[in-house]
């Protein structure tokens, strides 16, 4: 969850030297109770630490106080990754195997086709990418379960909708814009929205708009599977039951390794970097779409 305002921010600097893991309690989620109140002078030491960050690349650091200038260190990374990048990974289809096979069969095929919607996501970095950032500071399993279902209302309606009317759009649009959402949901957890323009996004919109984007990306897919109409609809309710299966996997580990690492110091001092190298991902991943939008379709 966002910052808010100055004295989470406060929290966070005094989060950075943390010893001691206690339950937050603040409604929002985000972890107030990081750490028993310091004294005057580790605050001040964790004060130096939060604006002399030790993460720096070509002279810049990316500690201080989020600047419109992070997001530019970030393309540059991803610049870097798409230059030493095979170009087939630029290229947007399904595999080979899972293609074929789909084209091949006829009538309804409801295990099959729940275990490649829960392949799907389990393998779906980017969709993994945004769950991440999206219960990265979310304690009670009540707020997780919300922001869960709008993800997973937004992509299912979507899904369904494009798949079973025919309707898409340019396949590198839309995962450069799921892409844009890892961005943002890093930016979000950062409090960057608050520094840069005084407002915050609704969390909760975000996440159900931005899962109805990851939808219809499913949704292109699908319809690049080509999959025959016996039994279509059948087969496509199992395959979002599968992408809801598999949602549900990818949540209990991300779950259990952000549970173990919540009760360590480490997290409070990696926070913040972490959701740096998150955003760094997004951008990679819109990087990967634009490229092959400009490649293979024009």
């Amino acid at each position: 969850m966002p910052l808010e305002g100055s004295d989470a921010l406060s929290e966070y600097r005094r989060a950075l030297t943390a010893t001691t893991l206690v339950r937050p309690r603040s409604r929002d989620g985000w972890p107030s109770g990081l750490r028993r109140t310091p004294g005057k002078r580790v605050d001040a030491q964790a004060s130096r630490e939060f604006e002399s960050h030790p993460i720096r690349f070509f002279g810049l650091n990316l500690g201080q106080d989020m600047k419109p200038s992070t997001p530019t260190v970030a393309l540059v990374v991803a610049a870097l990754l798409l230059v030493g990048a095979p170009l087939e990974l630029l290229a947007h289809g399904v595999a080979l195997g899972d293609k074929g096979w789909i084209q091949c069969v006829v009538g309804v095929n409801l295990i099959p086709y729940a275990y490649l919607g829960a392949k799907h996501m389990v393998t779906g970095y980017d969709h993994l990418l945004f769950l991440l950032g999206v219960i990265f500071f979310l304690y009670r399993l009540r707020e997780i379960a919300l922001y869960v279902t709008l993800f997973a209302v937004g992509h299912s309606a979507t899904l369904l909708f494009g798949v079973l009317t025919g309707i898409s759009a340019n396949a590198f649009i839309i995962d450069a814009i799921i892409g844009l959402s890892v961005v943002y949901k890093a930016l979000d957890n950062m409090g960057a929205f608050q520094r840069w323009f005084g407002f915050q996004p609704d969390t909760k919109a975000a996440t159900l708009i931005f899962g109805l984007f990851h939808g219809f990306g499913l949704a292109t897919k699908i319809l690049d599977f080509e999959m025959p109409s016996d039994g279509m609809v059948p087969n496509l309710l199992a395959f979002n039951v599968g992408v809801e299966i598999g949602q549900l996997l990818a949540l209990y580990m991300i779950l259990v390794f952000m549970s173990h690492w919540r009760r360590t110091a480490s997290f409070a001092r990696h926070a913040y970097r972490t959701n740096v190298a998150i955003m760094a991902a997004g951008f990679v991943l819109m990087g990967y779409q634009i490229a092959g939008f400009f490649i293979y379709t024009t």
